[in-house]
């Protein structure tokens, strides 16, 4: 997966003074929920990340489908390899192995997904503690997206995640085998599409796989320091 892109890099006081004026607006907490069609466990997880989709305005849910279950008998239909990467870099942090359901809270925090308890309190904590570095906004235009990220401190790479609202789906083999489970906030594509190093930048980049798109800034260390839901039509301040 690859998006093109143009930088171009904003300077200017009122640029400065956008972004003092939003600093201290909150962003969404990122949830990555590791799932798999194949995993006779994920489904209560798959079930408390719906609610949150559709509760939440503050957290910015997505399910990444792992492959390695697909030898159980049912290929995930949204599950790819560059998930099993993800979480591989995730495992480097967390354990010494991968699972699923495996709930990573903005790339500082992981939990059993299933663990309600666990995950509201990890989300909780990454609000009230959680570092955003710089301010982000999106926005589609045309065929693309425009990416508006204010000026901070530190170096992050930029994003951008493509995924489909919902889905429900009857399981025919495998350990779901006579199941429908329904979906949420399901990550079809992601790439990284510019780096953002302090200064206000601006990206325009091609658009992913999904129904919707995010934006998020990744720190060094796996950390999402920023993000964004990309809006329709004109560009709105990032929450």
């Amino acid at each position: 997966m690859s998006a093109r892109f143009l930088a171009v890099i904003c300077t200017g006081a009122a640029a400065l003074l956008a972004s003092h004026a939003f600093a201290a607006e909150p962003r969404p907490v990122v949830v990555e929920l590791f799932t798999s069609q194949g995993c006779s466990s994920c489904p209560p997880a798959d079930r408390f990340l719906s609610e949150l989709s559709d509760t939440r305005t503050d957290v910015l849910p997505l399910a990444f489908h792992v492959t390695y279950w697909n030898q159980l008998g049912w290929k995930d239909p949204f599950s790819f390899e560059a998930v099993d990467a993800r979480q591989a870099q995730y495992v480097k942090r967390f354990r010494d192995f991968a699972y699923t359901p495996e709930m990573v809270i903005d790339g500082k925090a992981e939990v059993v997904g299933s663990n309600r308890s666990a995950a509201s309190s990890a989300i909780d904590d990454a609000k009230s503690t959680g570092v955003t570095v710089a301010t982000v906004s999106a926005a589609r235009e045309g065929g693309g997206v425009s990416v508006t990220i204010g000026p901070g401190r530190g170096r992050a790479r930029v994003l951008l995640v493509g995924y489909d609202a919902r889905h429900v789906t009857p399981i025919g083999l495998g350990e779901n085998a006579g199941r429908t489970l329904t979906e949420s906030n399901i990550v079809r594509s992601f790439a990284p599409i510019g780096q953002w190093s302090g200064a206000p930048l601006t990206l325009h980049a091609n658009a992913v796989t999904g129904e919707h798109m995010a934006v998020l800034l990744e720190a060094s260390d796996g950390a999402i320091v920023g993000a964004a839901r990309v809006v329709d039509g004109q560009r709105a301040p990032a929450r």
